[in-house]
């Protein structure tokens, strides 16, 4: 509870009313009641105030719908998880590697199941959808390692754009970091702002090289730095505030509802 510490918080009776729970009169007799609770704990006091959008309430044991805490984690997936919230052949998703939360959080794109590296996941339905919209060209970066020896041509196609089945790619950022020539294969660091399918991988078949490993190692200015494979964190407020930007979304008081555990 914020105790109109924050423009956000209203009474109680109003959060609920304006959720279409009850009018406010019948709220204040289910706060009466012990009906209540906000962040765990049970309120009996109308006049308490809240922050819709930051406290955890609750009406007989049941989340009040749109006061959801907005939730941000970045793993580093491994190879073997599918992205996705739920999978019906039972494999193992991404959310398998988060703490249990409250809220149901959802991956930000999408890694096939054998790439590994840098995922978002977050409840922010808003944030999600401006980070994904092809106008706002949100930068990633893959490490990948293919077959055979990369020509310098071959970069500079790449970098050009490439001709794929769904059409010529945009401009790409492509780098050689490695090559091994013993074992016949190049590794190198691409960067795109387009979200096709199988893109990278697509990419680089295109021009001669099958992907044998592939790891996205930055999205929108977030990295893998300290993260070990398989692991999670919440993101800080500054970096939510930093995809906020991003993205083009305004930091209005009912916007500012990143939480971090």
């Amino acid at each position: 509870m914020k105790d109109g510490k924050t423009l956000a918080a209203e009474r109680l009776q109003k959060i609920l009313s304006q959720a279409g729970v009850a009018s406010r009169r019948a709220a204040e007799k289910m706060i009466a009641e012990g009906r209540v609770t906000v962040n765990g704990k049970t309120v009996t006091e109308p006049g308490v105030k809240a922050d819709a959008a930051a406290d955890r309430i609750a009406v007989d044991g049941k989340p009040l719908a749109g006061a959801e805490r907005l939730r941000y984690y970045l793993i580093n997936k491994p190879k073997g998880y599918i992205s996705t919230s739920k999978d019906e052949r039972g494999r193992r998703t991404v959310l398998d590697l988060l703490p249990e939360t409250a809220e149901r959080l959802y991956p930000v794109g999408r890694l096939d199941n054998n790439t590994e590296g840098l995922l978002l996941l977050t409840n922010d339905g808003a944030l999600t959808n401006a980070l994904l919209h092809p106008a706002r060209e949100i930068q990633k970066t893959y490490v990948a390692v293919v077959e055979g020896q990369v020509t310098a041509g071959e970069l500079r196609r790449l970098r050009q754009g490439v001709e794929l089945a769904d059409g010529l790619t945009a401009p790409a950022g492509a780098f050689l970091v490695e090559r091994d020539v013993a074992a016949d294969r190049t590794k190198m660091e691409i960067t795109l702002h387009e979200g096709r399918n199988r893109q990278v991988r697509r990419m680089c078949e295109a021009v001669g090289h099958r992907v044998r490993s592939l790891k996205r190692i930055q999205f929108a200015g977030l990295t893998l730095d300290g993260l070990r494979r398989g692991a999670s964190r919440p993101l800080t407020k500054d970096e939510v505030r930093g995809l906020y930007t991003l993205a083009g979304l305004p930091l209005s008081p009912d916007r500012r509802r990143e939480e971090t555990p």
